[in-house]
């Protein structure tokens, strides 16, 4: 068993290429040496107010150097960070608070009020240090700040991920620092092992520039900031909420960034509007990839950011905070298709009983990952148990991703099941409507959801949030999606809104949707 720790890691990069930027941030830098410098001071000032390996640090920002400062200063305590969704009012962050048991939640001013009336329904003996950033913080990382005395960052040391999924309250994924570790590196790198982080440094080669420009409160942010640093590589943050997609534009061309990491059409299509609007004000020639992660990514959408950045390749991605699994490329001169994954030693898709799905059979199953996965959900051991099981004496991970396989063993992704719809006793994922809905040139951005209906049980309605100055008639789009798919799977209803209102991640809220949904749907009948 390997022993990585972030952490660790991080501490050693720090000695080796200590003027290197770990961190750029609009007209702010901060070295691999100023970034540890900062940290220790940190975990000093939190080490004398009584932490200890174990606790749990909650850390409440945007984007910003601060954010990756509170991560690592927990890491070197042997505590575990744990992310607060920075859109959470105070019913949401008590909740957080009480199930993690965070004993220290460090936050930026402009989210102070709900997080003093949170923190202040936490009963007093249990009632977690508030450090608040700014220049009070600044004091505590300043050079009169004694650093932390603990021991080492272990591999077992862990972070807590809250993922809220489609439905129902968070739940904290614990990762071990070795396993989130390896599997990063496995994600693109299947079968190997990862290497000493300092022999490339000694060897001179470059390290990548990287900018997620989804949040780091988010797994698909927080994971390739951690790879990037890990590889002694720049992060550039934009410290702002919601996505400014000239704002990223810029920093690409600013920072020399590399690598793009992004949440699905979400977000690549108002990066997209963007280039289509000034299509020569950028150079973007840095740019070597973009990654996305969590929601779905059309082959429309990637035709168009590949017109602009021919030499760029897009990756997808398949993973979740509960496992991490493969990636598919696409790239110029080649096939664009909807992301396609295969099965191999790592990824399976079973049967609810855990019985393997058999290539060609048509029978749908569960997405199940092996390999380097979490120990489980904190506090809940029911859904870990739900979700974490052991197949033929090998643990895997089963988030609830439904597919089917293919002859030639390709996984055809249908969807998380909890957003599953059930007209008229057949079943319809919402991704497969949403992507052919998003290939009509007027569709900028669609969510399917199920609404009740007393005939068919539930009736398939489309939110579609059209391209602006594009009128679009729902007569028009069913007729479009009726020649394309299926006539149980095209929507009964196709309602046009301005807004589909997802979060900072780019995830849906399919509680407030489906309500939506059935308010219009009522109000038309």
């Amino acid at each position: 068993m390997s022993e990585w720790s972030f952490a660790a890691v991080w501490d050693a990069i720090a000695r080796e290429a200590p003027e290197r930027d770990a961190i750029a941030c609009g007209d702010r830098r901060v070295t691999f040496a100023q970034l540890e410098a900062r940290a220790a001071r940190l975990a000093g000032y939190l080490e004398r107010a009584g932490m200890n390996p174990g606790d749990r640090v909650a850390i409440d920002m945007v984007n910003r150097p601060e954010y990756l400062e509170t991560f690592y200063a927990a890491l070197k305590l042997g505590c575990a960070p744990v992310n607060v969704n920075y859109r959470y009012g105070p019913e949401e962050i008590h909740y957080l608070l009480e199930d993690s048991g965070a004993r220290v939640l460090v936050h930026e001013p402009e989210f102070g009020p709900p997080v003093r009336m949170a923190v202040h329904r936490v009963p007093e003996p249990w009632r977690p240090l508030v450090v608040e950033t700014g220049d009070g913080y600044e004091q505590i990382v300043s050079g009169s700040t004694r650093p932390a005395t603990t021991r080492a960052p272990s591999g077992d040391d862990l972070i807590f991920l809250y993922t809220g999924g489609t439905t129902g309250m968070p739940k904290g994924v614990m990762w071990r620092n070795d396993d989130l570790y390896v599997a990063l590196w496995q994600m693109a790198r299947p079968g190997t092992e990862p290497p000493d982080p300092l022999a490339a440094i000694r060897a001179g080669k470059r390290a990548a520039t990287a900018l997620p420009a989804c949040p780091l409160m988010h797994g698909t942010g927080l994971f390739i900031t951690l790879s990037t640093l890990s590889g002694g590589g720049t992060v550039v943050l934009i410290d702002r909420p919601g996505l400014d997609a000239v704002a990223i534009w810029d920093a690409v061309e600013r920072d020399g960034v590399q690598v793009l990491t992004i949440v699905g059409d979400a977000f690549a299509r108002p990066l997209l509007a963007a280039l289509d609007e000034e299509p020569k004000r950028w150079d973007l020639g840095s740019l070597r990839a973009i990654t996305s992660s969590g929601v779905t990514w059309s082959p429309e959408t990637k035709r168009g950011l590949l017109a602009h950045l021919p030499g760029v390749t897009l990756l997808d991605s398949l993973g979740a905070s509960e496992g991490l699994m493969t990636r598919n490329e696409t790239k110029s001169g080649g096939p664009i298709e909807p992301a396609r994954f295969a099965v191999n030693d790592r990824l399976k898709v079973v049967t609810p009983e855990g019985r393997l799905v058999e290539p060609g059979s048509d029978e749908k199953g569960l997405l199940a990952v092996g390999g380097r996965i979490p120990l489980g959900y904190h506090n809940d051991p029911d859904k870990t148990a739900a979700t974490f099981k052991e197949i033929d004496g090998v643990r895997y991970s089963i988030p609830g991703d439904w597919a089917s396989v293919d002859p030639d063993g390709t996984i055809r992704l249908l969807g998380r099941g909890s957003a599953c719809i059930n007209t008229g006793g057949e079943k319809v994922y919402p991704e497969e409507i949403e992507l052919v809905l998003r290939s009509h040139p007027a569709v900028f951005d669609c969510i399917v959801v199920g609404v009740p209906d007393e005939r068919l049980g539930e009736m398939v309605v489309a939110l579609v949030e059209t391209l602006p100055e594009r009128e679009l008639d729902e007569a028009e789009l069913r007729s479009y999606c009726r020649s394309r798919t299926a006539g149980y799977k095209t929507p009964k209803r196709l309602l046009f809104v301005p807004s589909l209102q997802r979060s900072a991640a780019g995830k849906a809220d399919y509680k407030l949707l489906r309500a939506m949904a059935a308010e219009l749907v009522a109000e038309d009948a």
